[in-house]
């Protein structure tokens, strides 16, 4: 153990002395309890005045933020963390990878910081339920896995989301989509299609799909169902978030699809799921074909057709249900699929935006109406729309 780690967890006990008869004590006075023990210590070799402010925030960060990771958070160029056990501390900048050279006290410290961040959302994650997904105030994903699941001690991998969503203006300025197709999907979400967006993990799902409520009406009911809240939907007056509760044990789990239910009570103009993992698909599709025009969702797939593919197979969980009949509900219900892709180069893009047209020979007929093109590295427009009622009710040409 380092001489500045000795000094700091000796300072700690100080302080935690000092505070315990103050159980509400704020952060502030905190912060002065602090910064009284880090100049009241003295050792042989006196400390430096960055020494003095390392170890007051680090003090600080460990008792009331996110420790040795709170830094990272507050960098806006990181966009996650990953911590595969106390020791090995991963960070993606800028959508590069790279490995950090902090690294937790002990395993007890990590774990203790985890039951943190979970218990403060009404989560539970222990020996017996190992895995967990959560999030922090500030909207961030956690995923949690904890032994004897993770064999290499705990697992924890933070998504952030920057404090200013992105806006379309971003994505088009970084050649993640053409100002054409940007155009196009403002007007298919202002003419009310239900939308499917689709991509693998970290590409960009989340992030998509919150920019394109920032379309919605400001007239209009919105209902977002989500497992952990991470949209950040702005300027709409008349918004309702519902989260799902995992069981902590108590028989008190509350399932998106329960939420989907509720949300058609609500009187909703739209109604927006997070993404779909797993049964809730039919109610999201049922949802969809009962009027609520101008739904959103996300899932996870390779392409637009593999997103139809995996609906039907979560749809199919939810009850003894014939497949034709689930593709006919998909068929009636989605109407475009935006699909999206993390790069080799770390940029996130997309890579296709298809009409979803019905079913021929009981198999999906899809029309591509934009797909990227590798020679010119953007989005080419490759079709008309061919679905235009809407459109032209909504006074598209």
């Amino acid at each position: 153990m380092s001489d500045l780690i000795r000094i700091r967890n000796d300072i700690r006990r100080s302080v935690n002395e000092q505070i315990a008869r103050y159980p509400s004590i704020e952060d502030d006075q905190l912060r002065d309890v602090i910064t009284e023990e880090v100049l009241a210590y003295e050792e042989e070799q006196v400390l430096s005045f960055s020494e003095k402010e390392q170890l007051i925030v680090s003090i600080y960060n460990s008792m009331r933020r996110l420790d040795i990771l709170q830094p990272f958070l507050d960098d806006d160029s990181i966009s996650e963390i990953m911590i595969n056990g106390p020791d090995h501390i991963f960070i993606e900048r800028k959508g590069k990878m790279e490995r950090i050279r902090q690294t937790f006290d002990n395993r007890e410290t990590l774990e203790n910081l985890i039951q943190n961040i979970v218990t403060k959302v009404n989560r539970s994650v222990n020996e017996t339920s190992p895995i967990v997904d959560a999030r922090l105030q500030d909207g961030s994903r956690i995923a949690v896995v904890l032994p004897p699941v993770a064999l290499q001690g705990p697992i924890m991998t933070i998504r952030k989301f920057p404090d200013n969503p992105l806006t379309m203006e971003d994505l088009t300025s970084e050649n993640s989509l053409t100002q054409e197709a940007a155009t196009f999907l403002k007007r298919l979400v202002q003419s009310k299609y239900n939308i499917f967006i689709s991509g693998g993990t970290s590409s960009g799902k989340t992030t998509f799909l919150n920019i394109l409520t920032n379309y919605i009406p400001s007239d209009e009911r919105i209902i977002t169902i989500e497992d952990s809240a991470e949209l950040q939907i702005k300027n709409k007056e008349n918004l309702i978030r519902l989260e799902a509760r995992m069981d902590a044990g108590m028989g008190c789990e509350i399932a998106i699809r329960d939420l989907i239910k509720t949300a058609l009570r609500l009187r909703p103009d739209r109604i927006i799921v997070g993404e779909v993992r797993g049964k809730e698909a039919l109610d999201m599709l049922q949802a969809m074909n009962t009027g609520h025009d101008g739904s959103l969702s996300t899932g996870h797939a390779n392409s637009a057709k593999d997103a139809l593919k995996r609906l039907e197979v979560m749809a199919i969980e939810a009850g003894d249900i014939p497949l034709l009949s689930i593709k006919q509900q998909i068929a009636s219900a989605i109407e475009v699929v935006v699909q999206l892709c993390r790069m080799e180069d770390g940029k996130r893009r997309v890579l296709e935006i298809s009409e979803l047209l019905g079913l021929h020979q009981d198999e999906y007929e899809t029309q591509p109406l934009f797909m990227y093109d590798i020679a010119s590295q953007g989005l080419v427009a490759c079709a008309e729309l061919q679905h235009r009622q809407k459109w032209q009710m909504h006074g598209g040409e």
